[in-house]
């Protein structure tokens, strides 16, 4: 009677097709990898959610670095919507209207905050520290370049799922110095973050939602005369001259924005 073997479900995800399906195909032939191919993050995340919901989910997650960049002719562009065939999975039929574009490192995190158990694994053409950091602060457990052997792949698969953390030694030094450099500006962003009062940093939460001047008032039950005091006031204390460098520094800070449903505003006491 044979013994069982426990496989690995992989789930590799690029948008340049040729790249994706010669991937997939190569780890298919090891006795104890399933693998499937996503060709965009949008498509990713339904393959995700499907087998999710069908008790199946995917162990591991392999991240094309530069996912969504890629143009109808081949060269790599700033992300934009685009249509099928080149911005949608393998199979599907020409004239198949394409979702918006995830990026690599957005997708990552995704994945991270809606099924942490899956390892995420970026594939780079290139080595770049600062690129590599945004992918381990997102959640990745690591980041190999495309052109490495399959074994090293294979190895480096087998290692996240023993929570082990994988990046080339090149880089190491590199990403450290961007790592404390981003822990620094977080820091310095709670500090600041900390001299507004109470109500200052409801303020501020609701920024962080997208709230206008209106919503805000009415959410806190106060004028919007007040509202703008306030809002004045968070700029200052924050040393920046517009709403969206505020919401930028708050999220640096780990702010969270305003439940927009389903909560209760205090009125009255510390925050009136």
């Amino acid at each position: 009677m044979g013994v069982s073997v426990a496989r690995i479900r992989v789930l590799v995800v690029d948008d340049h097709r040729i790249f994706a399906e010669s991937l997939a195909a190569a780890l298919a032939a090891e006795p104890d990898v399933d693998v499937s191919a996503a060709g965009s993050g949008p498509a990713a995340l339904r393959c995700l959610e499907r087998a999710a919901a069908e008790g199946r989910r995917y162990d591991v997650m392999l991240v094309d670095a530069e996912l969504g960049t890629l143009s109808p002719g081949g060269t790599r562009t700033v992300p934009a919507p685009r249509g099928a065939p080149d911005g949608a999975p393998a199979g599907t039929p020409a004239g198949t209207p394409a979702a918006s574009p995830v990026d690599g490192i957005s997708l990552v995190a995704g994945v991270r905050s809606g099924q942490p158990q899956i390892r995420t694994v970026v594939l780079a053409e290139k080595d770049d520290p600062r690129r590599a950091a945004m992918a381990l602060q997102a959640g990745a457990s690591g980041w190999v370049a495309k052109d490495c052997s399959l074994q090293r792949l294979l190895a480096v698969i087998r290692g996240v799922l023993r929570d082990e953390t994988h990046l080339p030694a090149a880089l190491l030094t590199g990403v450290l110095r961007e790592l404390t450099a981003a822990r620094k500006h977080r820091t310095e962003s709670e500090q600041l973050v900390e001299s507004l009062t109470p109500r200052e940093r409801e303020v501020l939460r609701c920024m962080v939602a997208g709230l206008g001047r209106k919503a805000v008032a009415e959410r806190l039950f106060l004028s919007p005369h007040t509202v703008r005091t306030h809002m004045q006031n968070v700029l200052g204390k924050l040393g920046v001259h517009s709403t969206l460098a505020a919401v930028a520094l708050a999220r640096r800070a780990g702010v969270g924005p305003a439940a927009l449903t389903g909560d209760v505003v205090e009125r009255g006491g510390q925050l009136a």
